[in-house]
């Protein structure tokens, strides 16, 4: 019985060390191909009823910069980046959600869809299509006008985020 708890114990750390990884890091290399330092976003076009005028370069402010802090992609004004990231706004609508008694809504609902492209030029051509649609929920009894910046800056972060996760996503 010694003699098997004997090879156990001695053979157990050559196991142990067989499965232990090579290298250990905490540093996050993420999936973007090395190819990639630069991005252009084209202005964001706005085919959305209903949707504020201004709506379509705000969100294309909020993408560059949550880009640029968010990734180690820089932005290249010249329309020359190893990513074009092209958008359409092709949804706003507001939506009651919280029916109650004698059809009345208690709450309202801010929907945006935003169609965007990924024309990648580098390490190979390809493009990639996906659609973010957002929402953020307010009271009925508050005026759209008094809430609406608060709730697309909610938003805006939002589909930020969705640009950024597919830029560092393997498709």
């Amino acid at each position: 019985m010694r003699i098997k708890a004997f090879y156990f114990l001695s053979l157990f750390p050559i196991f142990l060390a067989s499965c232990w990884p090579s290298s250990v890091s905490f540093k996050d290399s993420g999936s973007m191909p090395e190819e990639w330092k630069t991005f252009t976003i084209e202005m964001i076009e706005n085919n959305a009823p209903n949707c504020p005028l201004s709506y379509g370069p705000v969100l294309t402010e909020i993408l560059k910069d949550g880009i640029q802090n968010n990734t180690r992609l820089t932005l290249n004004t010249s329309n020359e980046g190893e990513i074009v990231i092209t958008g359409l706004i092709s949804g706003y609508n507001v939506s009651p959600i919280a029916i109650q008694q004698n059809d009345n809504a208690t709450q309202n609902r801010l929907t945006i869809r935003v169609q965007f492209e990924l024309i990648i030029n580098s390490p190979e051509a390809q493009n990639v299509k996906f659609v973010s649609t957002r929402f953020a929920d307010f009271d009925s009894n508050v005026n759209l006008a008094s809430v609406e910046s608060q709730l697309i800056d909610d938003i805006n972060s939002q589909i930020s985020q969705d640009v950024i996760n597919k830029l560092l996503s393997n498709w």
